[in-house]
């Protein structure tokens, strides 16, 4: 996504007012009647990172809401995933937070530390909109004590989009092939990674990139993970990824990147949707990206497993109002809507749906130009189950840069991958005991 902030206004959207007669038979499916009924109109500010499509998605969504809300107009804005944690916190101190807002899994302690989410319990008792509908997972992330703090929207496993042309062209099992046989393992994504790399320059393809940015390093705890262990401690009180697996972790990328030459070296830009990649890890939400690819036929694929299994990393993203709303009832009633069944089969053409009518439904497996319907089976579904969300803490925007500085010393190859985490250890622990 390109630097800066994108703000879209959805445009006044005043249309023929309907209250919800309640009469819907589907959970969720429409939510409740508007505001305070004055007539008045509200203006309510919604935060995301979305890129354009997810705007655009979310405009046709928010013409619907107006249908039965004509007194409330949403303006939309759009802030890079990499800026948003460090803007949420600035626009908190300020007092100018929006209404609603998306939230990551890695925001959740931070944010509900400093006490700015909006208790949402009340939803829970709303018949109409049928929080038994979400798969009970998914609302952990959200819930403290007894207390509902956020819905989810986005709950998906990472996976792995393949060049599917590259693998023929070679001769190459796919990875679903390998995984249905219980032998796509870590050594043979390397090996194969290894053997899908070819030519120099400008034109060289690359076996694998485990690295949507090079500040996202968020697929490699996966490996650690299929082999038991962590990047912490269960109580999150130490940095435990200087252990063995997180070794091999560092020392896999150290010699795709430098020995094999089979990933991308830092700084490089390579990308999947030009064909220079035959594997890319990634969260399933790249699908609204990979569905415009014309040039080659792709798919997606489970993670490599370890003696655990595969173990993908959760990705979470949810809504939440804040606290600093004034408008505390039109805001939840736009929560309810965006969460309801009706607005998660909207999201579910970009993002794995919480709710389990959706997540089972042929509108969401068979969406325009996506991978066959057993593939997204195969990588999506039955991977949840086994998938780990990726961890959070206060001090995570710091944690997460000293792990940024460790890996760009992997990069300039300034170290081995064995000092690099007991360096980052030695900064991190500290952290964790704030």
């Amino acid at each position: 996504m390109k630097k800066g902030l994108l703000a879209l206004t959805a445009a006044s959207l005043a249309v023929l007012a309907a209250c919800g007669n309640g009469n819907d038979k589907d959970p969720g499916a429409q939510a409740s009647g508007s505001g305070d009924g004055s007539g008045k109109t509200v203006e309510l500010k919604f935060m995301t990172w979305g890129n354009q499509q997810h705007l655009d998605m979310y405009n046709t969504l928010l013409a619907k809401f107006n249908e039965t809300h004509p007194n409330i107009h949403v303006s939309l804005e759009s802030v890079p995933f990499a800026d948003y944690q460090q803007k949420v916190s600035v626009l908190a101190a300020g007092r100018e937070l929006p209404d609603l807002a998306w939230i990551s899994e890695r925001m959740v302690p931070q944010f509900l530390s400093n006490d700015i989410l909006a208790d949402i319990s009340d939803i829970k008792s709303d018949s109409a909109f049928g929080i038994d509908d979400f798969i009970p997972s998914t609302l952990d992330l959200f819930t403290k004590g007894d207390s509902l703090y956020g819905l989810p929207f986005s709950t998906p496993p990472s996976v792995i989009f393949y060049n599917t042309d590259l693998f023929a062209k070679a001769g190459l099992p796919t990875p679903n092939e390998l995984a249905a046989k219980g032998e796509w393992t870590w050594d043979k994504f390397q090996e194969t990674a290894k053997a899908l790399t070819s030519g120099t320059g400008g034109s060289k393809t690359y076996g694998a990139t485990f690295f949507r940015d090079w500040k996202t390093w968020v697929m490699l705890p996966s490996y650690s993970w299929s082999h038991g262990s962590d990047i912490f401690n269960a109580d999150m009180s130490s940095f435990t990824w200087n252990d063995q697996s997180g070794v091999e972790t560092l020392e896999m990328v150290r010699k795709m990147m430098f020995d094999d030459g089979s990933h991308p070296k830092a700084g490089e830009q390579v990308s999947f949707d030009a064909g220079k990649l035959a594997m890319y890890f990634d969260g399933y939400s790249y699908v609204s990206k990979a569905r415009e690819i014309k040039d080659f036929k792709w798919s997606i694929a489970p993670f490599p497993s370890g003696p655990k299994g595969s173990v993908p990393m959760m990705g979470q993203a949810g809504y939440v109002v804040f606290k600093q709303t004034k408008h505390p009832e039109e805001a939840k009633e736009l929560l309810k809507f965006l969460a309801s069944q009706e607005g998660v089969q909207a999201t579910s053409t970009f993002f794995v749906p919480p709710r389990q009518s959706v997540l089972n439904s042929d509108a969401f497996l068979n969406q325009p130009n996506n991978p066959p319907a057993e593939d997204i089976k195969q990588a999506v579904i039955a991977e949840m189950p086994k998938a780990k969300v990726q961890p959070g803490h206060v001090q995570w925007t710091k944690i997460d840069n000293e792990v940024l500085f460790g890996l760009d010393m992997l990069f300039g190859q300034a170290d081995s991958p064995s000092n690099i985490l007991n360096q980052m250890k030695e900064k991190i622990d500290p952290l964790l005991a704030k």
